[in-house]
């Protein structure tokens, strides 16, 4: 059995380590893109940075957005017990994009310092 069918049976849900690499690999690309086409678009340099805690919210959560703004205590009590549900995996997975975030405001203050007007 290789290690991918042994991470699919597992009943804890445990990821394995190719998957952890490659989703490490495609959060900072992804939220590189973003945050660099964001940056183009609006030139805001670390907007994306700013934006990315709000979109891991929304990825780790169940609750309506809606529900922040009518049963605050609920859904803010249920966003606590998500966070400190996530696996370490989970962890870096999201830790990554906001890496790929960052690292796009850097890129984009090098281009513009180096004269690109585009950026």
């Amino acid at each position: 059995m290789n290690a991918l069918a042994i991470a699919a049976a597992s009943p804890q849900g445990s990821i394995s380590l190719v998957h952890v690499v490659l989703s490490v690999l495609i959060f900072i690309v992804i939220f590189f893109g973003i945050g660099f086409l964001l940056n183009m678009l609006l030139r805001m340099t670390w907007l994306m940075a700013i934006i990315y805690p709000i979109i891991v919210i929304l990825i780790i959560d169940e609750v309506k957005i809606y529900e922040y703004i009518t049963k605050p205590v609920y859904a803010f009590k249920l966003l606590g017990v998500k966070f400190m549900a996530l696996q370490t995996a989970d962890i870096i997975i999201l830790a990554s994009g906001l890496v790929g975030a960052i690292i796009s405001g850097f890129v984009m203050k090098l281009l513009r310092k180096q004269g690109y007007q585009m950026f």
